[in-house]
C-alpha cells in the first residue's frame, strides 16, 4: 500500500503548512523523471539539426528548479512565478536559441511549476501528451520548408563590379535570391554583399561556395541557416 501522504500530494495542492519531507520528496523525483522524459523527447527531434549537449541537461533541471521554488514559497503563486521568470530568464541571456529550443524551455517551466503545486498527475498527463506532439510532429516533417533558406554573406574586393559578378552563380543554384544588405569593411577597401537565398534541394553547397570564391578572389564567404551561427569560408 502506497503512504496516504503521497496519494493525497497526487491528487491534491501543495500546502506550505503540512509539507512533509514525503511529500518534498516526491514531487522533486516526479519532477527529475519527467525532466528525463522532456529531455529524451528533444534529443529524439533534434538528431538532424543537432543541439548543445548540456541543453538536455538543461531541460531536466528546470523543472526540479522551479518545483523547488514553488515548495519555498509555499501558497504564494505571484512570488513563485515571479521567482520561476527570474530564474528562466537566465537561459535567454545566453546564446539566442531556436524556437523550438524557447518552446521546451517553457514546457519544462510548466511542468516543474505543476509538480511545485502538487498536481503531479496533470503534469504527467502534460508531459506526455506533448512529448508525443514533438515526436509525431517531428516524424511526419510538419512545416517543414521544401526549400533551404539561407543568408549568404560574400566579401568582394573594392574593383569587382560585384553587381553582376554572382548572378549566374545564383541562378544556376538557387531557386530565388535576392540582395538585403550591402556595406563595406577595412576602411573602403572591400565590401560585404548580403544575399536571402534559396538553394535548390539538388544543389551541392560545397560546389556552390567554390564557385562563388573563384568570383570573389578566395575571400570570406558565410553561409547561415536560421538558428544558427554562421558557417565561415575561405
Amino acid at each position: 500500500m502506497l503512504d496516504t501522504t503521497i496519494l493525497q500530494t497526487l491528487i491534491s495542492s501543495t500546502n506550505g503548512e503540512a509539507l512533509t519531507l514525503t511529500s518534498t520528496l516526491t514531487i522533486i523525483i516526479s519532477a527529475i523523471m519527467l525532466g528525463v522524459v522532456i529531455s529524451i523527447a528533444y534529443i529524439q527531434t533534434n538528431k538532424k539539426n543537432g543541439y548543445s549537449s548540456n541543453f538536455p541537461i538543461t531541460l531536466i533541471m528546470l523543472p526540479v528548479i522551479i518545483a523547488i521554488i514553488i515548495l519555498l514559497v509555499g501558497n504564494n503563486i505571484a512570488t513563485a512565478f515571479s521567482l520561476g521568470g527570474a530564474f528562466s530568464i537566465i537561459r535567454f541571456r545566453s546564446a539566442p536559441g531556436d524556437p523550438k529550443d524557447i518552446a521546451y524551455v517553457f514546457f519544462t517551466l510548466a511542468v516543474g511549476l505543476t509538480c511545485g503545486m502538487g498536481f503531479i498527475g496533470y503534469a504527467v498527463l502534460f508531459t506526455i501528451i506533448l512529448c508525443g506532439l514533438m515526436i509525431i510532429l517531428d516524424l511526419t516533417k510538419f512545416g517543414a520548408s521544401k526549400d533551404k533558406a539561407m543568408q549568404l554573406k560574400i566579401t568582394v574586393p573594392e574593383d569587382l563590379n560585384y553587381e553582376d559578378a554572382f548572378e549566374e552563380i545564383l541562378s544556376n543554384y538557387t531557386n530565388s535570391w535576392r540582395i538585403q544588405n550591402i556595406r563595406t569593411r577595412d576602411f573602403g577597401a572591400l565590401f560585404e554583399l548580403t544575399y536571402k537565398v534559396s538553394l535548390k534541394p539538388d544543389s551541392n553547397q560545397k560546389k556552390f561556395l567554390d564557385d562563388l570564391r573563384c568570383r570573389n578572389g578566395n575571400l570570406n564567404i558565410s553561409l547561415t541557416l536560421s538558428g544558427f551561427e554562421e558557417k565561415v569560408y575561405g
